[in-house]
């Protein structure tokens, strides 16, 4: 069963979804998504180059392949998102040659349907931003005639551009804030969710620096209060957590953690930068909040010193960037080692979220996935033959077909692709 083709296509929603599309000698085609960065599709073409003509089937020493071929460009970044994206278009081959499903090849399911949770962002709708993280109109939705600040909203206050810089978002009154937070959170609770997530590293005018990361005592108040009103309106019998996108440092991230103990979330995620794990365990040991992080660690190897050092609650990979669903699984089993629960980061499409709910269904220590698109009003438009919503009262049911068990619809997809990059066969 050779490789004959690896093609890609973008579609152009809250981020850049880089869908993968692997065909075979045998007619079989597999599906496939990579999380998004400043060309990437270039480094997917460039593989064609030793995967042409390869077994499908050899998932993991084509991986190893695709590694070596990285080497000159460092172990982390871009090189683990294509190769992710390609890994799992072969798993869904691997599935279809063999008429089961995907999870069967991961170890088999321990749950008929997973959690997933809701990532509410600030309050506010939908936002869409570029590979570089700018924000941005969709080409779509400009012919649509929308308004550009329905795609501005929610920027993170100091996500790693500045936003005074790049016109992101306002600071909002506290109560104003206070109220869409609330509205959002009671409308996900409405629909079904169990567990729900959002930002509270927003603009305020208490910040005084964007870029020392420091927290002033006004802010800290702020953010706190935000959580105590959440948990006030959802009560407690819906999970709650906060995303803080490694903006701040030790000592102020310790003080927010701790002025949410009352409110017993799920997880602080994110609290400092991903690059010094003693910093982050420093914070770990200071709070009894639950701090999660991983979305930005790429292979079993960079959790290693996360798990050894105990330096999280709760393990966040991102399986559309870790360097394949193998290696989540891989990743999934060294948390158990250390009694870890894995709650994974996603943002994709629904290509790159049923591959994750498979991995998520054969694991063990599985708590939670992300859920990042409630406001893209195409999600499950992308579903080819779907007729009802892929997330039912929060949770997605594991398909039974073989393979990914969804196929993507191309033609829905070409509406809304990103302009200047190639549309599979089709060129830019």
């Amino acid at each position: 069963m050779r490789i004959t083709k690896i093609e890609t296509a973008v579609i152009e929603a809250n981020y850049d979804w880089t869908i993968v599309k692997v065909a075979t000698d045998t007619g079989l085609v597999g599906w496939g998504e990579a999380f998004f960065a400043p060309g990437l599709t270039g480094v997917i073409r460039e593989f064609r180059e030793f995967l042409l003509g390869e077994d499908a089937r050899d998932v993991d020493r084509l991986c190893r392949l695709m590694r070596t071929a990285m080497g000159a460009a460092g172990t982390s970044g871009m090189g683990f998102h294509a190769i992710s994206g390609v890994e799992a278009a072969l798993w869904d081959i691997v599935g279809k040659s063999a008429n089961m499903p995907l999870y069967q090849f991961l170890g088999g399911k321990y749950r008929d349907r997973v959690r997933i949770y809701a990532d509410c962002h600030a309050g506010h709708g939908l936002s869409s931003l570029s590979p570089v993280l700018l924000p941005r109109t969709p080409g779509w939705a400009k012919k649509q005639g929308q308004k550009k600040e329905r795609w501005r909203k929610d920027l993170p206050a100091r996500a790693e551009l500045s936003t005074k810089f790049h016109g992101g978002q306002k600071s909002e009154a506290p109560s104003i804030r206070a109220q869409n937070y609330v509205r959002h959170a009671v409308e996900m609770k409405r629909r079904g969710f169990t567990a729900l997530k959002f930002d509270v590293d927003v603009p305020s005018e208490y910040s005084l620096d964007d870029y020392n990361r420091t927290l002033t005592r006004k802010e800290i108040d702020l953010m706190a209060g935000l959580v105590g009103s959440l948990r006030k309106a959802i009560g407690k019998d819906v999970d709650l957590a906060i995303d803080c996108h490694w903006n701040y440092g030790v000592n102020d991230a310790i003080k927010l953690a701790r002025a949410c103990e009352a409110y017993d979330l799920l997880w602080l995620e994110d609290p400092v930068p991903p690059e010094n794990t003693d910093a982050l365990r420093r914070v770990t040991d200071a709070t009894t909040t639950p701090i999660a992080t991983g979305e930005n660690h790429y292979q079993r190897h960079h959790f290693r010193e996360l798990l050894e050092r105990e330096a999280v609650d709760i393990l966040a990979p991102d399986f559309q960037k870790t360097g394949g669903l193998l290696e989540g699984r891989r990743i999934a089993d060294m948390a158990e080692v250390h009694y870890l629960a894995v709650a994974p980061h996603n943002i994709s499409s629904p290509i790159g979220t049923m591959a994750s709910v498979h991995l998520c269904a054969a694991i063990p220590n599985f708590l939670a996935l992300e859920w990042h698109a409630a406001s893209v009003p195409f999600f499950d438009d992308l579903v080819k033959g779907r007729r009802a919503p892929l997330i039912q009262k929060g949770y997605i049911t594991l398909p039974e077909k073989p393979g990914l068990g969804i196929e993507l619809d191309e033609q829905v997809a070409y509406k809304y692709r990103k302009h200047g990059e190639p549309f599979f066969d089709q060129p830019a």
